[in-house]
């Protein structure tokens, strides 16, 4: 699953994805990779690993991963091509979700691409250029469409849904703000809109603000603006996370504390990244490996079995299955057995976050 940073020159982008590559995955034994200069792969923070490693001190742990890409910068006309806009564009169409990084600090020392400080501003330079793409793409389906209901009525849902996509985007309301039933998204899935990918809108902080413990002026705004779009917002201080993420697991820990947080502002945006891609973990916990298996939410126990091996999926037959806290407090798996705690579960069971399951399968 592939999410990608964006932000326009000057608001903490780089700085942020600096931090990400430098971080050091919770687990040590998978440590923060990258791929090339603008990917990275990292792990998603578990504490319920931790947890299970203490108990069954297996040979190696394996967190789940996401990854980030660092896009290209933007500027006003990159729908038309302007600047790196084709670049921008393509990028941003290869990712399932956005997290757009807004400037929520003031300093004399840093410039203002836009010469001002003004969060609603650069949110709605990015966005206009992504509704001006989709734009263009609704409007030549909408002309293929007008011709084919002539002849074929079926394409009458169509039509309207194209009109109906067309007036959110001249009200400048992005896609995702709209909701659509399943007949609709199946209409659209095929048109890579941009401004239908979901948002997680990222207000890079002051460190002094940080350690205040409310919300600037700028904040404000930004949760408002998310609000109205159902979108989520993370409040961190890109500063600091580039000093933290030098840190190693100790000191991060003695760190955090001295400035009175439970935990960093890259493990806020992981996890928060995670969850607006509609993912989850499952765990499988042996000897010789405590891992996290990322799944989509709602999904079935022979499809969480594919995503370890395709064999266990096509010969499935059933999961044995318990919640992490039942393990942990039953001080292993033979225990909990021998408390009825392991739950035996068919083909339509659906997989829970935070699950410890073995597979059966015969093939």
């Amino acid at each position: 699953m592939k999410l990608g940073i964006v932000g326009l020159p000057n608001v903490g982008k780089s700085t942020l994805f600096n931090a990400l590559t430098a971080a050091k995955a919770e687990a040590e034994n998978y440590p923060f990779c990258t791929i090339e200069p603008n990917v990275g792969i990292v792990s998603v923070p578990d504490h319920r690993l931790d947890m299970l490693a203490e108990l069954i001190n297996p040979e190696k742990v394996t967190p789940a991963t996401i990854e980030f890409f660092d896009i290209a910068g933007l500027v006003k006309g990159a729908s038309k091509g302007e600047g790196l806009g084709n670049k921008f564009l393509s990028h941003i169409r290869e990712v399932e979700a956005i997290v757009h990084v807004v400037r929520c600090f003031e300093d004399e020392n840093i410039s203002h691409v836009e010469g001002k400080i003004s969060p609603l501003d650069d949110i709605e330079i990015i966005n206009i250029e992504l509704m001006l793409s989709d734009l263009e793409i609704i409007n030549n389906r909408l002309q293929k469409v007008e011709k084919l209901v002539k002849g074929d009525k079926s394409y009458n849902k169509e039509l309207e849904l194209l009109k109906r996509l067309i007036n959110s985007i001249e009200n400048n309301r992005p896609l995702r703000s709209l909701d659509f039933n399943e007949e609709e998204l199946k209409i659209i899935k095929g048109f890579g809109l941009l401004s239908l990918k979901p948002v997680l809108y990222v207000c890079n902080i002051s460190e002094e603000d940080l350690l205040s413990g409310e919300d600037n002026k700028y904040v404000k705004l930004v949760k408002d603006y998310a609000q109205k779009e159902n979108s989520q917002v993370i409040v961190i201080s890109a500063k600091i996370e580039s000093e933290i993420s030098q840190l190693d697991k100790e000191e991060k820990k003695e760190f955090l504390n001295e400035l009175g947080l439970e935990e960093s502002g890259l493990d806020k945006l992981i996890n928060a990244s995670y969850d607006l891609l509609g993912l989850m973990s499952f765990i499988t916990a042996g000897p010789k490996e405590v891992r996290a298996w990322t799944i989509k939410k709602g999904t079935k126990a022979p499809q969480a079995a594919g995503k370890i091996h395709t064999d266990m999926e096509r010969g499935f037959i059933r999961a044995e299955v318990i919640n992490y806290k039942d393990l942990l407090e039953c001080g292993g798996m033979a225990q909990a057995r021998e408390k009825g705690l392991v739950r035996l579960e068919g083909k339509d069971y659906v997989i829970q976050d935070g699950d410890v399951v073995l597979f059966r399968f015969n093939v």
